[in-house]
């Protein structure tokens, strides 16, 4: 074999290698602390966004006020910038927040007309449902003891 043919099959042989990727039909994880604009329709629904919760700052110093009516207490520590800010390029007649996290979890969510926090509504998962504006929502996800940091999923959707 010359050296010419050698070379030749050496370079196909690695521009197959190099191009071989096992994990490149692997669905990529969705990012954390992902900022999002939502139209509606909601589309994917739910849309799906993760994060770690925590922080250092009382959850009701970042709301302002120990409880909003009717979503519930204002509890857990944050940080000072929201998790999430999440644009609403169109009124939502019913738009539901919900965070899943293996650990005991609260969502406060300021936006235009208010602030809402929550701590438990489903099991120990903070929800927040209702009839939501055009605007931007910043969202804070808040662990129960100052300085823990959990992991958690937030769900919006449509579906009630």
């Amino acid at each position: 074999m010359s050296k010419t043919a050698l070379t030749t099959g050496i370079i196909v042989i690695l521009c197959v290698t190099a191009g071989f990727n096992p994990v490149a039909h692997a669905q990529p994880a969705s990012p954390i602390f992902e900022d999002v604009t939502i139209q509606h329709p909601l589309s994917p629904n739910p849309l799906t966004v993760r994060g770690m919760s925590g922080g250092a700052i009382p959850g009701n110093k970042i709301a302002g006020k120990a409880e909003t009516q009717p979503t519930g207490p204002c509890k857990g520590f944050m940080d000072e910038v929201p998790k999430h800010t999440v644009k609403l390029t169109s009124k939502f007649d019913y738009l539901k927040f919900v965070v899943q996290s293996p650990a005991d979890t609260t969502m406060i969510i300021k936006g235009p007309g208010g602030t809402w926090c929550n701590d438990d509504f489903d099991g120990k998962n903070p929800g927040i449902v209702g009839e939501w504006l055009p605007g931007t929502y910043q969202i804070w996800i808040g662990s129960y003891e100052k300085n823990q940091y959990l992991p958690y999923t937030l769900k919006i959707t449509e579906v009630k």
